[in-house]
């Protein structure tokens, strides 16, 4: 479909669009080149495919490195840059790690765990990797016989994940190391519970781990890193001066005397903003030394990017390293030191989602922005500047037209600056229908990144209007932490001062038909927002929250969510009600669609189904849509043909009440 009054006549953006889009992610230099994946949705076969390419820098000539088979992952190079290593399931569903030689040949598997592997490093000689697996207690001869199932055995408080389903309560977590030449495996460390490997020291003789701030008290929030001798087999805590929080491995400096960590201290409990820390190994002080009240890492959602890892920290020397902060809907590059001094050196409008150091003051990088869904760059960060090297979606760009977004800032509670966005339906015309969006989480923010169903809805004909009420990252830690025991209040507030000030600065939209929708912590503003005022159409609320008192005991992050977040647990379930959006559905006159995946772990599909039957209850028109073998991101990783589903499925529902249909 065309634009109208367009000579060069270039297509919209519609749900099929997922099809046509590429990204690009984990950028990794090597020598004079750059390895990365590209990873599109294959609809014959429903699925995603990702497959490895080199491009190099001086030519810019792309050479296929793995095909799609592979689907690889996690991709590394070794310290002597004589393999590249990746983890695949080629061979079964459990994924295996990997390597191929950069000079060329084919790909071979190192393991064949049963379990699969999660994660590994190298060591600094290249001999041999360290890799996660898990064993699990059982007759490895015996086949599972569906005429007699056993019941399930539950004794720990997390005993589920969502995307994962029941968690085994008979696995033993490993870490274990194989040698290049001869494949031997060893197994280096056990624990009952999971942990997350996150260094191997040059001289292997200790490794990092981060665990449970306090491994017996499954109560206790927070993750700490952990050195563990691996002589000895004996650990230790690194960040005990921290009580409480959460830490976790980031980077260290060439001679392992410095190493960098990211966390928190927890002070402002669940919602404490991201820090970088230092811990001196010799001295073991562990001191904060990134820039005051920013967010350390990437909080910046969309719905289009796949494989994606995010900036890292890297060091630029013994003394300096480079780190990222979510910084006003935009990812903004630092530089720090050891001596806790920092610089912006990057500031563009734009989100980063991978990158590494090829020399000195220049990166390569995989980002996105509004209207650019993923693109491979060179930063030239004595210069500022980012340099295309790859545009994926080159084609598709050509032949098709984004929408216009503008931003903006309005006073909302507490007279405070919030940030939006307005997406400009492509046919301009008075009296069009707009869409206010609420993001998830809360503590995450939209920002300049690429969004694809907001991109299919303006070429549809809508307005949409984003917004980072209070209760999301990116400005600062008061901001974030307003809502803290709170939620319905400010960050509602929020919200209907900015429908009113886009209605205002936007007069062509038709007030009369203003629609909201949101998913996770945006279906339940959605949920608040119909019981709470009727100056919307129509709603749609995806993986919601209706119920606080049911979600304490049935999301696989329940207990802790709730407590940290709305300040109370069962004890004072009252509190608890007067929070939960289906106390307040009794006095809705919104139409709702609910949608909810059968599989959503995080918030339950009884939190949606609870929304249904209280809106049919007030005899308001309502829709529960259930998504088969789909779990809390349905709409950023699900099944290709339920999301393009689901969001037709939102286009019918605002249609028919927009009177579009």
């Amino acid at each position: 479909m065309c634009i109208r009054d367009r000579a060069d006549c270039v297509s919209k953006i519609t749900s099929q669009s997922l099809y046509e889009l590429k990204n690009v992610s984990q950028p990794l230099a090597v020598d004079e080149a750059v390895f990365y994946l590209e990873t599109r949705i294959d609809k014959e076969s429903n699925s995603y495919k990702t497959s490895l390419w080199r491009l190099d820098l001086k030519s810019q000539d792309r050479t296929l490195w793995l095909s799609e088979d592979y689907n690889p992952s996690a991709i590394q190079v070794s310290p002597n840059q004589k393999y590249l290593s990746f983890l695949s399931s080629f061979k079964g569903d459990k994924a295996q790690l990997y390597l191929i030689p950069l000079t060329g040949g084919g790909a071979f598997a190192l393991t064949d765990e049963k379990q699969g592997v999660t994660g590994y490093l190298w060591t600094a000689n290249a001999a041999s990797l360290y890799y996660q697996t898990s064993h699990k207690e059982e007759d490895e001869d015996r086949e599972a016989d569906s005429k007699w199932p056993q019941p399930t055995k539950i004794n720990r408080l997390q005993h589920k994940a969502d995307g994962v389903g029941l968690l085994p309560e008979d696995l033993t977590y490993q870490v274990k190391q194989v040698a290049v030449a001869s494949q031997e495996i060893s197994t280096v460390l056990e624990k009952d519970q999971a942990f997350s490997l996150q260094y191997v020291s040059q001289d292997e003789s200790y490794l990092l781990y981060v665990d449970r701030l306090d491994p017996d008290d499954e109560w206790v929030y927070g993750a700490s890193v952990y050195e563990y001798n691996i002589a000895q087999k004996k650990a230790r805590l690194v960040t005990g001066d921290y009580p409480k929080g959460s830490f976790y491995f980031g980077a260290v400096n060439s001679d392992e005397t410095a190493f960098l960590l990211s966390g928190n201290d927890f002070s402002h409990a669940f919602v404490s903003l991201e820090n970088l820390y230092l811990w001196d190994r010799e001295s073991q002080e562990v001191t904060s030394v990134s820039v005051e009240d920013k967010m350390v890492g990437d909080t910046i959602v969309g719905d289009f990017q796949q494989k994606v890892t995010g900036f890292p920290v890297k060091w630029l020397s013994n003394q300096d390293f480079i780190y990222p902060v979510t910084d006003h809907g935009k990812t903004v590059l630092y530089k720090g030191n050891v001596q806790g001094q920092n610089e912006k050196v990057l500031d563009e409008k734009i989100h980063l989602t991978g990158g590494d150091l090829v020399k000195a003051n220049q990166l390569v990088v995989t980002y996105s922005t509004l209207n650019r869904p993923s693109r491979l760059a060179l930063v030239d960060l004595s210069k500022r500047e980012i340099k295309d090297l790859y545009n994926p979606n080159q084609a598709f760009e050509a032949d098709h037209t984004f929408a216009d977004i503008d931003s903006f800032y309005y006073t909302g509670a507490n007279n405070d600056q919030v940030q939006g966005w307005y997406v400009k339906p492509l046919e301009s015309s008075d009296n069009h229908p707009a869409v206010v969006y609420i993001h998830g989480g809360p503590q995450v923010n939209y920002g300049e990144s690429f969004f694809h169903e907001v991109q299919y809805l303006a070429g549809a004909g809508y307005g949409v209007v984003m917004l980072n009420p209070h209760g999301g990252n990116s400005y600062g830690q008061e901001f974030v932490a307003t809502i803290l025991g709170d939620y319905g209040n400010k960050d509602y507030e929020d919200i209907m001062l900015g429908t009113d000030y886009v209605l205002n600065q936007y007069p062509n939209i038709d007030p009369d038909r203003l629609f909201v929708a949101g998913g996770s912590y945006g279906g339940f503003m959605t949920n608040w927002i119909v019981g709470h005022t009727n100056r919307f159409k129509a709603a749609v609320t995806q993986r919601s929250i209706s119920n606080w008192v049911s979600f304490y005991g049935t999301s696989d992050v329940g207990a802790f969510f709730v407590e940290f977040q709305l300040q109370a647990d069962l004890s004072r379930a009252e509190d608890l009600w007067r929070m939960s959006p289906i106390a307040y559905a009794g006095q809705s006159t919104t139409p709702l669609l609910v949608l909810h995946g059968q599989e959503d772990l995080r918030c339950p599909q009884e939190q949606g189904e609870q929304m249904y039957i209280a809106m049919k209850k007030a005899g308001v028109d309502t829709k529960l849509v259930l998504y088969p073998n789909s779990s809390h991101g349905l709409s950023r990783q699900g099944l290709p043909n339920l999301r393009i589903e689901r969001l037709e499925e939102i286009k019918a529902w605002f249609d028919h009440y927009a009177g579009l249909q």
